[in-house]
């Protein structure tokens, strides 16, 4: 067996594919819909949406497939991303790439295989839309550019996740995607009886910097606001806009008291970032903080409303926390 090798653009790809925040996602319709058209059109006991991680490759949308993912180094999609086409196999059995390879030998017992890559962002490969058969065959030329078709139709669906979650001038989750992916994360916290935490910010006398700068200079404040916010919170924690000059962290793991640590940290970068910038105006923010609690909020619309109203009590004090 042949391991996959990396794409040159390793880091910028993995970068971009957790940018869409779509790995371990629920189910959609809408891929779910393209892979049991491939599988009905095709005629195969396997199709698969599959994005490739940095040690596994996760399966968006799966049919025939029980399995939600597999290791990277014994899959076929990584040698797909690898290429600018539809990469088949007509018998993995006799290629030595995979001829031992432990999906060949066992379950799901592949023999044939073809995978077009699903590409985003100017060319960067994420993973393939692909077929699998337990007995070797081939795609003819109209086959292959039926699959080219369908996976065009799944990298528009990929494209239009990233459209609907990402706040398009932060590239922080927006309203919607802030929501529907908090509340996956408190439901399971919840489960594993994990605290959470949550952090309503709203920026203090943004209006008069729209006022007297411009709006491109508030445009500017709201996306520098957004990466302090980067820098200060960790990859897991789920940083959103919620709209105008608001914004919102979820904190999964963290108790109310260790979330104020972060908080901390925030203020001091926001604090450098207003001497260095010498822009004429400073960027502000007051806060309010809540923990979770089942029987208090209910849900994360509850938590989030908790937390706004403390926010609003420590503008009206004119302090942060």
């Amino acid at each position: 067996m042949i391991a996959p090798e990396l794409p040159s653009t390793e880091a910028s790809r993995l970068e971009v594919l957790r940018s869409l925040h779509i790995l371990d996602t629920a189910p959609e319709a809408r891929f779910d819909r393209l892979t049991r058209l491939a599988k009905r059109v095709f005629r195969v006991p396997i199709v698969l949406i599959s994005l490739v991680d940095e040690n596994r490759q996760w399966f968006k949308s799966r049919q025939g497939l029980d399995a939600p993912e597999t290791p990277r180094d014994i899959s076929f999609c990584g040698h797909a991303i690898l290429g600018n086409d539809v990469l088949m196999i007509p018998d993995a059995a006799l290629d030595p790439r995979f001829s031992d390879n432990p999906l060949v030998l066992g379950e799901p017992h592949i023999r044939f295989y073809a995978g077009c890559p699903l590409a985003v962002s100017g060319g960067t490969k994420l993973g393939t839309l692909c077929l699998i058969d337990r007995e070797p065959r081939q795609l003819d030329a109209e086959e292959i550019e039926l699959l080219r078709d369908l996976a065009s139709m799944a990298e528009q669906e990929i494209a239009s996740v990233h459209l609907a979650t990402v706040d398009d001038l932060t590239l922080l989750f927006n309203r919607r995607g802030f929501l529907a992916f908090a509340k996956n994360a408190l439901g399971l916290c919840t489960r594993l009886k994990l605290p959470v935490s949550i952090i309503f910010i709203d920026l203090d006398g943004f209006k008069a910097i729209n006022d007297k700068f411009g709006h491109a200079q508030g445009d500017q404040a709201l996306a520098s606001f957004a990466q302090l916010l980067t820098q200060s919170f960790r990859e897991s924690e789920l940083i959103g806009r919620l709209g105008g000059d608001e914004f919102v962290v979820l904190m999964p793991n963290c108790a109310l008291a260790d979330s104020q640590f972060t908080l901390r940290r925030l203020e001091r970068l926001v604090e450098q970032h207003n001497t260095a910038s010498q822009k004429g105006y400073d960027i502000r923010f007051s806060s309010g903080s809540a923990s979770y609690d089942t029987a208090s909020h209910g849900s994360i619309e509850g938590l989030l409303a908790q937390a706004d109203k403390r926010m609003y009590q420590a503008k009206r004090e004119g302090c942060v926390g």
